[in-house]
């Protein structure tokens, strides 16, 4: 066995014994043959990843000074690009240039906001939700201008709607009993004067979360009596006592989310939302509180596929409901995993909308491409309109509605320059 071991080894010990190149040298020490070797070698495998950039940055983030302005009609264009490998290759459309938002610097502000909410273990819907307005809102030029959504109850909500971003779980994590005082806490702490609360949906818990909700707007109220809150809440499953229990916890917006027309509801929703239960829980808001108690409100995505007619009759259905504010935006998909968008609409079609929710009788109507349902500058007209029916003398009602309408005209002006 050992001679058979040694003649099978005789060939290997001839063929470096005739090779110099396969003397044994130091790693620093360069070999002559080596780029040689490196030139006859085959190819490397092909692969679809590059090294250069496959377009300028600036055409994926807005910037202040545009290099070459484009004109209405260019701007409102929309542009498409072949993405994937050859052979495989698809045309998918680009983000329409009136869509692109500063990336968010953040000052002051913005960086103070931040560090309280990961400090007291708070979350908000403009991270879990990716709101593009974040650094708008976060990042306000003094403390009364910044707006944060604080999302209550978790990060994990137990409905799958195909349009949404937050994770979803059948069993969430139970609710942190110090997050009512924690909130209260931190909103005191900015100095606001109107600010939102909203949630995940809670179908886990026998109350859907209502008493939750309410507990922590009592807190705030009882830190700060003067701070205007707003409620985006879930639709309990329908369960009109516990709308009560929140509507009767002291706030002063009730706002609940029909999200889109009747029609897409079974398709853009979770199918324990429907479109009939979500004006209940806004009619019953109003029986409640009655129809000067307070503010109700909603909102609407566009770009998901609805028609014309099919948004005027979600609008009709709204007044008859008695609701005061509505807001349009355009939906934007999260992910390949959500649903895909079926229409970029131009700023001049929410400019449309948004004259023909006033001429219905709204009270007001944010509408355009980057207006989310906590829009800072609907925000600003409600709480005028508040303060103005509380009696508040501190605020002229006239200058306080200017400014209002300063802020949204500033708003809609900034979606039309980009």
């Amino acid at each position: 066995m050992a001679s058979s071991l040694q003649r099978a080894q005789l060939p290997v010990w001839r063929a470096l014994s005739a090779t110099p190149s396969a003397v044994r040298t130091f790693a620093t020490v360069p070999n002559p043959n080596d780029s040689a070797a490196q030139a006859s070698s085959p190819s490397k495998r092909k692969t679809y990843f590059k090294d250069t950039a496959v377009a300028p940055f600036s055409d994926f983030v807005a910037t202040s000074s545009a290099a070459q302005p484009l004109s209405p009609t260019e701007a409102y264009t929309l542009r498409t690009a072949e993405v994937g490998p050859a052979g495989k290759k698809r045309t998918i459309t680009r983000l329409p240039e009136w869509l692109k938002t500063p990336i968010p610097a953040g000052n002051e502000n913005y960086k103070k906001i931040k560090a309280d909410l990961r400090g007291l273990g708070l979350h908000t819907v403009c991270e879990e939700a990716r709101c593009p307005n974040i650094s708008e809102c976060w990042g306000g030029s003094d403390k009364n201008a910044a707006t944060a959504t604080i999302m209550l109850m978790g990060d994990t909500c137990t409905r799958g709607c195909r349009f949404c971003s937050v994770k979803t779980s059948r069993a969430p994590p139970p609710l942190d009993p110090h997050e009512p005082e924690h909130t209260a806490e931190a909103l005191a702490r900015w100095g606001l004067g109107y600010v939102v609360l909203t949630s995940v949906d809670r179908d886990d818990l026998v109350d859907g979360g209502a008493r939750h909700f309410a507990e922590t707007i009592r807190k705030i109220k009882h830190k700060k009596p003067s701070l205007l809150v707003e409620a985006l809440t879930g639709d309990f499953l329908g369960d009109l006592d516990m709308v009560k229990i929140v509507a009767e916890s002291g706030l002063d917006v009730y706002a609940h989310n029909v999200e889109t027309v009747e029609g897409l509801t079974p398709y853009v929703r979770d199918r324990r939302a429907t479109f009939r239960q979500s004006l209940k829980v806004l009619k019953h808001v109003k029986d409640v509180r009655g129809k000067e108690g307070i503010i109700t409100k909603t909102s609407i995505m566009l770009g998901l596929g609805e028609q014309e007619h099919e948004v005027m009759d979600a609008l009709k259905e709204l007044r008859m409901a008695d609701v005061d504010v509505v807001t349009f935006g355009q939906y934007m998909r999260p992910t390949k995993r959500h649903l895909k968008v079926e229409k970029y609409v131009t700023p001049d079609e929410f400019e449309m909308w948004r004259t023909r929710a006033l001429d219905m009788g709204f009270l007001y109507c944010a509408s355009g491409p980057l207006v989310r349902s906590s829009y800072k500058a609907g925000e600003a007209f409600i709480e005028n309109v508040l303060r103005k029916r509380a009696g508040d003398k501190g605020m002229a009602a006239g200058e306080s509605l200017g400014k209002a309408v300063a802020l949204d005209s500033i708003a809609r002006s900034s979606v039309s320059n980009t």
